[in-house]
């Protein structure tokens, strides 16, 4: 797979699930998740966490546009990828087993890490 393409997957893909968290976390982080959200400082964290991601997405956007970006498009997506599946493994051995939305999220960003780190083993360049 193409680092242009694993980019943009990985850009088109994280858009919903930011604005899931962040548009109207009362309504969908419900929905999604089953615990509700109150409070402004609830509602400001999820608001924060789309931020992040959709900040992630669009740099990834730029990347697949500027090859000058690329590689370190590539770093961000599996530094970004790696973090979360870390703190989801984190949370299965020390909470229990999660919802399946949330191993969805696990699988998709392990593959996505997998995705990135083999693209740029493709573009190592020799010493």
């Amino acid at each position: 797979m193409t680092d242009r393409l694993v980019l943009l997957l990985g850009a088109v893909g994280l858009v919903p699930i930011a604005l899931s968290y962040g548009l109207m976390p009362q309504t969908t982080v419900t929905w999604l998740f089953g615990f509700p959200v109150e409070g402004t400082n609830q509602t400001h964290i999820f608001r924060a966490i789309m931020g992040l991601y959709l900040a992630n997405a669009a740099f990834w956007l730029f990347a697949v546009f500027r090859p000058g970006l690329r590689r370190t498009g590539l770093w961000i997506m599996v530094l970004f990828m790696v973090g979360l599946a870390a703190g989801r493994v984190l949370s299965i051995v020390v909470d229990g087993m999660p919802g399946i939305v949330l191993w969805a999220y696990l699988g998709a960003e392990v593959i996505f890490a997998l995705l990135a780190i083999n693209c740029l083993k493709q573009t190592e360049k020799p010493s």
